[in-house]
């Protein structure tokens, strides 16, 4: 089991900036990929970006790229989403993710690959 603890939301205003953090414990020994993701009040989940183990690949939804940046510490444990220009668009709680494995995977963008989630923070940014 990988437990993952978000942190770093808040309030924040149109083209503000936030870093969200992700702290993964539990089994971490095996190699795996994280991911964040978001929900908006009555909209489904959404990709934002999934970074692979030892951060050999990362990918980033065109609607936040080049204005988010996702990142990981070089032992793996702690996951990062730089938020940067924040839109209004942008308010949504969002989630941390994990799967087991080493290799890059063709469903990165899909939350039903990841089988560990955080609870969740959320960022509002106000107009």
């Amino acid at each position: 089991q990988v437990q993952l603890v978000e942190s770093g939301g808040g309030l924040v205003q149109t083209g503000g900036s936030l870093r969200l953090s992700c702290a993964a414990s539990g089994d971490t020994f095996s190699p795996y990929a994280m991911g964040w993701f978001r929900q908006a009040s009555g909209k489904e989940r959404e990709f934002v970006a999934t970074i692979g183990w030892r951060s050999n690949v990362a990918k980033i939804a065109a609607s936040v790229k080049g204005r988010f940046t996702i990142s990981r510490t070089t032992a793996g444990n702690t996951m990062y989403l730089q938020m940067s220009s924040l839109k209004p668009d942008d308010t949504a709680v969002y989630y941390c993710a994990a799967r087991r494995g080493s290799g890059w995977f063709s469903n990165f963008n899909n939350p039903n690959e990841f089988p560990y989630w955080g609870q969740g923070t959320q960022v509002t940014v106000s107009s």
